[in-house]
């Protein structure tokens, strides 16, 4: 098999968030000629994704419809039937899902509100990831590790029945290799919570 085989990457956008601190769905919101979801599934597009699978709530109209209208396939959507339970709930669902191409061989979950980080920033830590095809890969900015993350297919197996209570203690309890990628980025840092958070960002990009 071939390095490029290897590394045929599926990519998680979580969207069964509540977006309460936002008033408004984020990935619903402008972003450059587009929406924040539309953006995000662009850009990881362009960044060489095998596979694209969006998690959203169960009978979210308002996501669905625009996932129509950017003709994103209706199977590559995820339903996450208990999102109140928290985005990582919503990891769990996708790496229970089986609706991923069998080359897939690393993924990478991506936050819905994060249309901020630069694509050289990203390509940065792709590459990094396949320097280090067996260990769980994450950008890493003022001492601290940040999303997304990367996990080969092993540790994405062991989120199907994982005992922990979110992302962080999954990280924390596996007994996989982790690696920090060095990332100077500074919208690493930033959030996309609130209104004024999302005034600001947009104005910068």
């Amino acid at each position: 098999m071939s390095a490029a085989n290897e590394f045929q990457l599926g990519v998680i956008i979580l969207g069964a968030g509540a977006s309460s601190r936002m008033g408004t769905p984020k990935l619903l919101l402008p972003w450059r000629n587009t929406t924040v979801i539309g953006h995000l599934i662009s850009q990881w597009r362009e960044l060489g994704a095998a596979q694209i699978a969006v998690v959203l709530r169960a009978n979210d109209l308002a996501l669905a419809a625009e996932l129509d209208r950017l003709g994103f396939s209706k199977l590559d959507r995820i339903e996450n039937p208990q999102p109140e339970r928290g985005m990582f709930s919503s990891i769990v669902c996708a790496a229970n899902w089986k609706g991923w191409h069998q080359n897939i061989f690393r993924w990478t979950i991506v936050l819905g509100d994060q249309p901020h980080l630069r694509s050289d920033s990203l390509r940065q830590l792709l590459d990094f990831s396949r320097a280090n095809p067996e260990a769980i890969c994450q950008p890493e900015l003022g001492g601290r590790a940040r999303h997304p993350v990367l996990l080969p297919r092993v540790a994405f197996a062991q989120l199907k029945q994982a005992d922990a209570a979110n992302l962080k203690d999954f990280l924390k309890l596996t007994a996989l290799p982790r690696v920090q990628c060095p990332v100077s980025d500074p919208g690493l840092s930033l959030d996309m919570d609130t209104p004024a958070d999302y005034k600001r960002l947009i104005n910068s990009n």
